[in-house]
């Protein structure tokens, strides 16, 4: 099918493999092996020394893995694609693998909790800073900027604050300091978003939220966009100096431009230096799990986001809700972004606070009957969750507030269900929740 560009819809459900050729498996087959055996000592050594790829051991590549990350890479555009145990991992091997001691980031203050503990406690702890800004005003990206940055990190859509920021802008300033952009586009998925067409470089995943779609299995993904040239600033001398850890080769001289694949050296050598090292490796039983949920991708986030448009209408003009933040109300600050950006919706996740504060919120939270209250997001089940209380709850006040936390935000996160039991189940929490019906 080469000589066809596919749309997405079947990309999500091609893209990256071709029936099995040992069986003739039209389904992704399940390869549960810890190793691969090899045919002779020169296969061995080609492999070990990666003068040749192929499987060795499944900590490092597994068939059933790699069709995951191949169709990844394909939806995003990108050169190559890892996976990883989870969101998680996948955000902090996408730092750890292009810093060293007394090297800073520059980040986007509206965080999902975890990034936030990870830029502004852990990874200090291990010589990183990360410097926190407003992104409102891209400019002041620009601002954090030194000589010891080495990348910009954003959310496609923040969380929870589910604000958006002018892409374009924040990558040429990237640019113009010869420092990578890396954007979190789970809330966005490659369906609704596209990074790389708006100048990003690296973009990670937590495969567990709409990718899987289903809230079954917990997984990352980071994807190389192969458009950063790491050998022009002299930033990242990893790349262009001898590694020792592989007989002495250079990652941009051998990866830079790889016949057939063109600038893979990013994804190589986080595969070759923080997944091997650090053994945060999916399973292949989740990769077969999240493959089956992209073949539904766009057909989910179609209704979700038709979904979660009615939700915030209604919200938006209901009588005991304080705010809605969701970028698809002509009301909110980042309609214009959102119409630019994300023509086909931003995403079925909306915030809003309801009157009455944190005892409303606990309130209103524990009357749903639909909305399952729990830590997760990009289900096709609807979630509901208090973010002060979990996904920020092990923030301190000030640093909830640098995020945009407030103590009566609830977040929704719109399922597949049907629209008007869902907007029942809102309803009759409303009136639950206020005492009227004692």
């Amino acid at each position: 099918m080469s000589e066809r560009k596919l749309h997405f819809d079947t990309l999500q459900v091609h893209a990256g493999q071709v029936p099995d050729p040992t069986t003739g498996a039209r389904a992704v087959p399940i390869y549960q092996t810890t190793s691969f055996v090899f045919k002779n000592f020169e296969q061995a050594r080609l492999i070990s020394s990666v003068e040749e790829f192929g499987f060795d051991y499944s900590r490092i590549t597994n068939p059933t893995c790699e069709v995951l990350e191949n169709r990844i890479a394909a939806l995003e555009g990108g050169s190559g694609a890892l996976a990883l145990a989870s969101g998680s991992a996948a955000t902090a091997y996408s730092i750890l693998n292009i810093t060293h001691t007394g090297d800073e980031i520059v980040a986007a203050k509206t965080l999902y909790g975890g990034s936030f503990n990870l830029f502004v406690n852990t990874l200090p702890k291990h010589g990183v800073k990360t410097r926190l800004v407003d992104p409102s005003d891209p400019e002041n990206f620009r601002k954090a900027i030194n000589e010891k940055t080495r990348a910009i990190f954003i959310e496609t859509i923040g969380n929870p604050d589910i604000n958006i920021i002018d892409f374009e802008k924040v990558a040429r300033i990237a640019q113009e300091n010869g420092i990578p952009l890396i954007v979190d586009n789970t809330f966005g998925t490659p369906y609704l978003f596209r990074p790389f067409d708006y100048g990003a470089n690296i973009i990670v995943h937590s495969a567990t939220k709409y990718i899987g779609g289903h809230g079954t299995s917990i997984g990352g993904l980071i994807v190389d966009g192969g458009n950063f040239d790491w050998s022009k600033s002299g930033k990242f001398p990893d790349f262009t100096t001898p590694d020792p850890a592989y007989s002495g080769f250079v990652h941009w001289d051998r990866w830079g431009n790889y016949p057939g694949a063109g600038n893979i050296a990013y994804i190589i050598k986080v595969r070759l230096h923080y997944l091997r090292d650090f053994g945060a490796c999916m399973s292949p039983f989740n990769a077969f799990l999240f493959l089956q949920g992209l073949e539904t991708l766009s057909f989910r986030l179609e209704r979700q986001v038709a979904s979660a448009q009615r939700i915030a209408a209604y919200l938006a003009a209901h009588p005991e809700v304080e705010w809605v933040n969701y970028p698809g109300l002509k009301t909110s600050p980042y309609h214009a972004l959102a119409k630019k950006y994300l023509p086909k919706g931003p995403g079925a996740i909306l915030a809003f606070g309801v009157k009455g504060g944190l005892a409303r919120a606990k309130k209103f939270i524990e009357s749903l009957k639909i909305f399952s209250f729990l830590a997760n997001v990009g289900d096709s089940k609807s979630l509901v969750v208090h973010p002060a209380t979990v996904t920020h709850g092990q923030l301190t006040e000030a640093e909830q507030r640098l995020a945009g936390v407030k103590p009566e935000q609830i977040r929704f996160s719109v399922g597949t269900e049907n629209i008007d039991d869902l907007l029942w189940d809102i309803g009759q929490a409303f009136e639950k929740s206020s005492g009227k019906d004692a």
